[in-house]
């Protein structure tokens, strides 16, 4: 078994509400990790009281916490958090399994249920057994009418649902050059549809014009596979 620490934890409202009656369970006064953000991306719609009630409580909760809280409509989780709080080297543990879309900018990202995540912001680790590496090199650019998305399904139909089982997928390569982070951030996200712990992109000028966009470009710290890096198993895509 190897312990995982998130430096940066996140919650969503569908099972943010557990989190933080979780939270109170545990007795905690403030939140630990780094960085701990709520957001509202999934339950948006008011048809009675009860969503509006939760996010209430969620708000309440973040301010007694010390969490930050995005309100309906600010957008989704993954891309949100990656322009405003993403950082090269950064591990990230997320109550949602799309978490893993943080890989696109260097980060180690994975989700987990809400009592992980709750614990997690009090600064304890996730425990996992060590996954292997997947190395899959991308070669040549992306034509007309194709995109990040069909990048990802290719692989999904190579490995299907569950071929990626306890797999962390590591892209490299010359192909690279030419996907932006947002590019990067849908195959990351997808990653997901494999069975995969994680996916993970290196943090390079494509990561260091994002974050400049963002306005925190002095957040930026590349980080590349080494020349001589060796995975557990190797696969080769054409884009």
């Amino acid at each position: 078994m190897e312990l995982f620490r998130g430096s940066q934890v996140l919650s969503e409202d569908a099972t943010g509400t557990l989190v933080m009656l979780e939270l109170e369970a545990l007795g905690a006064r403030q939140v630990k990790a780094e960085i701990c953000a709520q957001y509202v991306d999934h339950n948006v719609l008011r048809a009675d009281h009860k969503n509006g009630d939760d996010h209430v409580f969620l708000q309440s909760s973040c301010r007694n916490y010390g969490i930050w809280y995005s309100r309906p409509g600010n957008g989704i989780s993954h891309p949100v958090h990656m322009a405003c709080f993403g950082i090269p080297g950064k591990t990230l543990l997320g109550g949602d399994s799309h978490s893993c879309a943080a890989g696109s900018l260097g980060m180690l990202g994975i989700g987990a249920g809400g009592i992980e995540v709750a614990l997690a912001m009090m600064g304890f680790p996730l425990s996992l057994v060590m996954p292997t590496i997947l190395g899959v090199r991308l070669e040549g650019e992306l034509q007309p009418w194709v995109s990040a998305k069909d990048v990802i399904l290719e692989l999904v139909r190579r490995y299907t649902l569950r071929g990626c089982w306890n797999k962390i997928v590591e892209y490299h390569g010359p192909g690279l050059a030419n996907l932006t982070a947002m590019d990067r951030h849908v195959i990351a996200n997808m990653g997901q549809e494999m069975g995969a712990v994680t996916s993970v992109f290196p943090a390079d000028d494509q990561v260091r014009f994002f974050l400049r966009q963002q306005s925190r470009e002095n957040d930026f710290v590349e980080l590349l596979a080494d020349k001589d890096a060796t995975y557990d198993e190797v696969a080769t895509l054409d884009l």
